[in-house]
């Protein structure tokens, strides 16, 4: 089926009428400053039934869904087929008339070795009305009015000190690691964070206890796209991870990140 075009769809009859024009009474919070709102929940309903219909094998793991029942995430993981579904990725900026803000998708399948794989991904930016699609094997690309563009990450700076980092963890703004530049933060979605990435605008981003929902369309883009992602601790990003998060222009970037933390939980704990 066409994954994007289904987003690009459900954006325009849930998602679109709303922007900028939400009722107090269609926003909640599900936890302190965690928002959702009528938008999520709509869009993740479609997205998910559509989606059952085309393959009735596969789980879906959506955040709302989860929110609703945890127990979904176990099934999403021993599942040979699955989805996950972020209906408004940056629901903050979303209630807040941010066009930062995304829809996305992606496909796991297990693998050879037992694990699950992402296989393909998709993130679809309605109010900049861009498309980010990724297929293992077969590249990252960029889809817009101009046309269709494979995107590469750029090559880093070889001084580290020039490399800028992001980071989504607030109390980590404008931490120094060693030689790196202080942080910054993300753009507050994972759905504009890894384009951002990708394009340039952002040499590394750090993350604080991933969900699969944020980062497995993601993770795909960046490795298709020629970077690399792993946690802190020195494993590989898979769908099942749930430790905080490099995600890195290349290997050289994720292994220099990665050691400049531990370095810097060393000195801070000694």
């Amino acid at each position: 089926m066409a994954v994007l075009t289904l987003m690009q769809e459900v954006a325009e009859e849930s998602i679109n009428p709303r922007f900028r024009a939400l009722a107090a009474g269609e926003i909640h919070e599900k936890n302190p400053g965690d928002l959702v709102t009528v938008a999520d929940r709509e869009a993740e309903e479609t997205l998910t039934r559509v989606l059952q219909q085309a393959y009735p094998d596969a789980v879906i793991l959506g955040e709302e869904a989860y929110s609703a029942d945890p127990a979904i995430r176990d099934r999403f993981l021993a599942a040979d087929h699955g989805f996950t579904v972020d209906p408004v990725d940056g629901t903050k900026n979303f209630v807040n008339g941010s066009p930062d803000h995304a829809v996305m998708i992606g496909e796991v399948r297990r693998g050879a070795a037992g694990r699950g794989e992402v296989t393909r991904a998709w993130i679809w930016q309605p109010q900049h009305r861009a498309a980010y699609v990724a297929e293992r094997g077969a590249g990252t690309w960029r889809i817009d009015d101009h046309g269709r563009t494979r995107l590469h990450l750029p090559a880093p700076a070889e001084d580290a000190s020039q490399w800028r980092g992001v980071t989504s963890r607030w109390n980590w703004v404008g931490r120094g690691l060693g030689e790196l530049a202080p942080l910054e933060l993300t753009w507050i979605s994972c759905g504009i964070d890894y384009p951002r990435l990708i394009e340039g605008a952002a040499t590394y981003a750090i993350y604080r206890r991933v969900s699969a929902w944020d980062h497995v369309p993601g993770s795909l883009l960046v490795d298709e796209a020629g970077g690399a992602s792993g946690s802190f601790a020195g494993a590989d990003f898979t769908p099942d991870l749930s430790d905080d998060l490099i995600v890195a222009a290349d290997s050289r970037v994720l292994a220099t990140v990665r050691a400049a933390i531990a370095d810097d939980s060393e000195r801070t704990s000694a």
